[in-house]
């Protein structure tokens, strides 16, 4: 999994609440367990005008020219803004899946569904939850300034607006870790792989038999 220590990028905003899961990666999608590929798919109901299908090569589709990916002052965005209740919806994995592999590496928004929350850490993109009014002024900013950047310090806990104003967040301390060590599951059970071994080689002395 990549790490995630600082990153500084252009910010999307997205100016939806509610936004589900299959808003972010429709279903007809989660046919492949790869983690890559997806981005192309990423919100594509409202990214292209015709119905997208599994496999099917996106550059000649139509676009949504309102739909805001497709807007050339958001092009190359890393951040995405977001309303209320993010991610909300099925439990689909696929779906940091599709925003990873797009390219989004943090998530700015004033909740998130928990199941999608929890998704995000897995997968190496940090969400944050700000409160409301900081959020609207993050959107109002972000219209009024093309190529508005956000620079996130996730190791001081920290996001550096434009005008040099630092918003702190708040992260607990083991998923602080999993991000800046770019640990996932896998990862952070073989950190403890000399006791598991010793475990199995006690077990197979006391119980044999279980080892035939």
């Amino acid at each position: 999994m990549k790490k995630f220590t600082q990153e500084k990028g252009i910010v999307i905003p997205l100016d939806r609440a509610n936004v589900d899961t299959d808003y972010i990666i429709p279903k007809q999608f989660l046919k492949s367990i790869k983690r890559t590929g997806f981005g192309k798919n990423l919100f594509d109901e409202a990214r292209y005008l015709d119905k997208g299908l599994p496999d099917e090569d996106c550059s000649d589709r139509p676009l949504n020219p309102d739909f805001v990916l497709n807007q050339a002052r958001y092009q190359g965005g890393r951040i995405l803004l977001a309303r209320e209740n993010f991610g909300c919806g099925s439990s689909r994995e696929h779906a940091p899946w599709a925003l990873d592999d797009y390219g989004i590496r943090c998530i700015i928004a004033p909740s998130f569904a928990d199941i999608f929350f929890n998704n995000c850490f897995k997968n190496g993109i940090l969400p944050i939850v700000l409160e409301e009014d900081i959020v609207d002024i993050l959107f109002e900013e972000t219209a009024a300034n093309e190529g508005y950047e956000l620079e996130i310090d996730l190791a001081n806990q920290q996001i550096l607006k434009p005008d040099g104003e630092v918003l702190a967040f708040d992260i607990e301390p083991s998923r602080k870790k999993v991000l800046l060590n770019g640990l996932d599951d896998i990862s952070l059970t073989l950190q403890h792989a000399d006791d598991i071994k010793a475990f199995e080689s006690r077990w197979q002395q006391q119980s044999p038999w279980l080892f035939n």
